[in-house]
């Protein structure tokens, strides 16, 4: 049986994975405060177990548990004991490929969501931009071409995305988007 941690070749640090735990610790604690900031709607005899934070904070405590174990692992395997490993041109380029997305879901959630702009309309412009950024940093030198048919692609994409979204969060779950 193979070790999991072996990925591309590569076996993940026990120091990379400590990092990624705090990462995790951090983002749950973030969602879980975000989630008990929300408004609880008491004044609507909203009953407690449909509150809008619950899931959040669920999904928030579940990261953390989940980052404690990947940290307790790490640990275990000696991730302070082993010397950081070199940096690699396969590393550069998986952190550059992380940064980005984490540009493009701060942008969609602080720039785009919430700031007048129809939620459908957000939603395309992020997934259409992401899948136009990823394909162009691509490793595939044909895919890197953004072509009129790659825009179109994407824009499909996006728009189909966007509207399956909306439609289902405010249909079937009765939420209204923003």
């Amino acid at each position: 049986m193979s070790d999991p941690a072996v990925v591309s070749g590569e076996t993940a640090a026990p120091r990379s994975d400590l990092k990624d735990a705090v990462g995790w610790i951090a983002l749950g604690a973030a969602v879980l405060i975000g989630s008990l900031a929300m408004d609880r709607l008491e004044q609507q005899n909203i009953n407690p177990v449909t509150v809008p934070g619950l899931l959040p904070g669920l999904l928030g405590i579940a990261m953390m548990l989940l980052g404690l174990i990947l940290g307790v692992r790490s640990w275990r395997r000696g991730a302070f004991a082993h010397a950081a490993p070199p940096v690699t041109a396969h590393r550069r380029e998986e952190r550059r490929r992380v940064a980005l997305a984490v540009a493009l879901c701060c942008g969609y959630g602080i720039v785009l969501v919430g700031h007048g702009i129809p939620f459908w309309l957000a939603s395309t412009l992020y997934v259409t931009a992401s899948i136009l950024l990823f394909q162009r940093i691509s490793h595939d030198l044909a895919e890197r071409r953004l072509t009129p048919r790659a825009w179109g692609k994407a824009l499909a994409i996006g728009v189909i995305s966007s509207v399956v979204t909306w439609a289902v969060f405010e249909k079937l779950f009765l939420v209204r988007l923003p």
